[in-house]
């Protein structure tokens, strides 16, 4: 029998990885990490994209093989690339996108995978009362018989803990959890892993909000381009010093000059959408953007949002109302007629509909323009023009260790966010649709689209920001719009906003959208 570790303060190790190094090719992702995680205690992993955290916990999980060290859960080495063996030691995880099935019931869901398949029946009772006693331990409220489709995205991640707790893990590691909450129910995400992490459970916290950070966290661990860069605890540390360990440099946040709005770009009057069930996606929406403004529209995410900027991409066509682009009623609701029209589109999920993951990033860079005289003569691509493109998207966005020719399924998320903004910009688009422009992305790499966003305001461009991230809307919109259930609230000047009233109409509660 195994005795348990200890570390030096006494706590009982749960987690220790030890001298993890992981290689692709020439590169070291992971270069020869070492820290523990103790039981009881929150420790939050952070770093750039591209730092090497994803490829440390796919080491956890088993999906890779490091090239050296080990990973111990209490005190018991991991054989390595087992996923089962990780499962089975009390590792549990819970993505930034959940894994759940929107057709079956909690208890369905909870139940998933965590059955042999060979049994002829279910124990549909024991798995209801083991999910009772934990809920009532942990302070859940979830109705067990309801679809998980009908859950709001809180409890849907209340839903994805509590089936790690079925599992009995004892070691949790959470990716970007507050990533789609409100800050209401990101406050009670808090309360519940304060007690799980009262009740023994080990956590990393992995997380680019660094308040969020400070609030939860007892320790931090750094990674800088796969080494160990710090590590210490949150007490007495701020999210400046933070954010330039991660960093290498001092981060200043984007500031939002002072300037009076132009002309109106857009103007939504009266639109519906209907989604393929026949609710309401958009329920009568009224909204315009300038030039020279950001408006931010702040929610939850599933409240219409990306109906809104699908229809302002050309990929939906509204049921009733009207759209007016730079004055004029818009007729026609294609991506080409939008590109045409000057129109640019940050797309909400960079991997499925931002970039072409095989292909180089020279083809991803013209993609939107590959018809157009600069990119094609005769119907031949002009491959050359499309290479000196992409160089100068690489040197003027800053997108690291690229070449023309890398594919862009290897960047990093900055990266790759990189290319999707300067493919957008360097065309300096009059209307801006930028859809959850920073969603996953570190400090730095934030920083920098938040630049450009407010540069390209200077220049003269409305942007309409949709971000679940109130903090993002609260530091670059002039105008914040709450959605819920497809319909808006009135514009809102940002010195006259207030946090409490927004959050709460995120989720339904306070004034009405309308």
């Amino acid at each position: 029998m195994s005795v348990p570790a200890v570390d030096s303060s006494g706590g009982e190790v749960a987690l220790r990885f030890d001298g993890v190094t992981k290689r692709f090719g020439d590169a070291i992702v992971n270069d020869n990490v070492s820290f523990s995680v103790r039981r009881g205690e929150v420790v939050a992993l952070l770093g750039e994209n591209g730092a090497g955290k994803t490829t440390l916990m796919n080491i956890l999980f088993g999906h890779y093989r490091a090239d050296g060290g080990s990973v111990e859960v209490f005190g018991e080495q991991v054989p390595p690339g087992s996923p089962k063996a990780a499962l089975a030691r009390g590792v549990g995880m819970v993505h930034q996108h959940f894994a759940l099935a929107a057709n079956l019931t909690v208890l369905e869901n909870l139940m998933l995978g965590a059955e042999p398949l060979h049994r002829p029946w279910s124990r549909q009772a024991q798995a209801r009362q083991k999910l009772r006693g934990l809920a009532q331990e942990y302070g859940f409220k979830l109705d067990l018989d309801r679809l998980v489709g009908d859950l709001s995205v809180g409890e849907r991640q209340r839903v994805e803990i509590l089936k790690v707790l079925y599992r009995d893990a004892r070691i949790l590691v959470l990716d970007e959890p507050t990533a789609v909450l409100s800050p209401q129910e990101a406050a009670g995400l808090f309360d519940m892993l304060r007690k799980l992490v009262g009740a023994g459970l080990a956590v990393i916290f992995i997380s680019h909000k660094l308040h969020e950070v400070l609030s939860i966290a007892s320790r931090v661990v750094v990674l800088r381009q796969g080494k160990v860069v710090a590590e210490r605890p949150t007490a007495g540390t701020s999210t400046s010093e933070l954010a330039e360990l991660m960093v290498g440099h001092s981060v200043t946040p984007t500031v939002l000059p002072p300037q009076e709005p132009g002309q109106t770009m857009v103007r939504l009057t009266g639109v519906t959408l209907a989604k393929p069930d026949g609710t309401a996606a958009l329920d009568g929406i009224n909204l315009s953007v300038a030039a020279h403004q950001i408006v931010g529209i702040a929610g939850v995410s599933g409240n219409g949002q990306s109906e809104l900027a699908l229809l302002l991409s050309g990929l939906a066509k509204p049921d009733t109302g009207r759209i007016e682009l730079f004055g004029l009623p818009l007729r026609r609701f294609t991506p080409t007629q939008m590109i045409a029209l000057n129109v640019g589109r940050i797309p909400e999920d960079r991997h499925q509909s931002g970039v072409a993951g095989a292909l180089p990033l020279w083809e991803n860079a013209m993609l939107e323009q590959y018809r157009s005289p600069a990119f094609a003569r005769w119907g031949w691509r002009r491959i050359a023009e499309g290479r000196r493109f992409a160089a100068r998207l690489i040197r003027d966005f800053d997108i690291r260790g690229a070449t023309e020719n890398v594919r862009t399924s290897l960047l990093s998320g900055g990266n790759m966010q990189k290319v999707i903004i300067g493919r957008v910009l360097s065309r300096r688009p009059a209307l801006i649709v930028a859809s959850h422009p920073t969603r996953g992305l570190d400090v730095g790499a934030i920083d920098y689209v938040h630049q450009k966003l407010v540069e390209a305001r200077r220049d003269g461009a409305a942007i309409l920001l949709i971000s679940d991230d109130l903090d993002e809307i609260m530091q670059l919109a002039d105008k914040v719009v709450v959605m819920y259930q497809g319909r808006v609230s009135p514009a809102m000047d940002r010195g006259q906003v207030d946090l409490q009233a927004v959050g709460m109409a995120m989720t339904g509660g306070g004034q009405r959208a309308h």
